[in-house]
């Protein structure tokens, strides 16, 4: 875990852009969670039909929910595109946590679009998420969000319960901020 001056994203994006996954099961968020690992399944009713699918995809694939949750990203795409990488700060005042992800798989079917990033070597957390919206059969639109992690380093394992929480915590934040903006399509 790295503690960092928040306006320093750019620098840290560029010093990130090689670097490989923290983790060898790349692309487990799309079935079985693998062991050694705390799992994560969150499931939010967003609303109702197209719209609510389309406004949904369009705030997680664009890393607007990372930015209306609260955090600051800074990517080599404008976008979730397989390879790019996110460099994410959750900072107070001018210093933060930094967060460094690559986009592994990503989902582009009519009713179901989504996305998952695992973590490179400057994360607090070893792992992999998956954010996915999906409309089904009774046009009813869900977000799912679906993570497997375990503490990198010493600082991240000595929060234990804290840690734990803050990951429930952002994780709220995300199934908020699209449910918002579901909210706001379906009228």
């Amino acid at each position: 875990m790295r503690l960092i001056v928040a306006g320093r994203l750019e620098r840290e994006l560029a010093r990130c852009g090689e670097a490989e996954l923290t983790y060898p099961e790349r692309g487990a968020t799309v079935g079985s969670l693998p062991a050694g690992y705390r799992h994560l399944r969150r499931r939010t009713l967003l609303g109702h039909g197209r719209p609510v699918l389309d406004a949904a995809a369009a705030e997680i694939m664009s890393w607007e929910m990372h930015r209306h949750a609260g955090l600051r990203p800074v990517a080599t795409a404008s976008g979730a595109d397989i390879g790019a990488t996110v460099v994410m700060c959750a900072a107070w005042g001018r210093v933060g946590v930094l967060a460094a992800c690559r986009v592994v798989w990503v989902l582009d079917e009519a009713d179901r679009r989504g996305f998952a990033y695992g973590t490179l070597p400057d994360h607090p957390e070893i792992g992999e998420e998956a954010f996915v919206v999906e409309r089904d059969a009774d046009n009813a639109v869900w977000l799912g969000i679906t993570a497997f992690s375990r503490p990198n380093g010493l600082l991240p394992l000595l929060a234990g319960p804290a840690g734990r929480r803050a990951q429930e915590m952002i994780t709220d934040r995300y199934a908020r901020v699209v449910r918002d903006v579901a909210g706001r399509a379906e009228g």
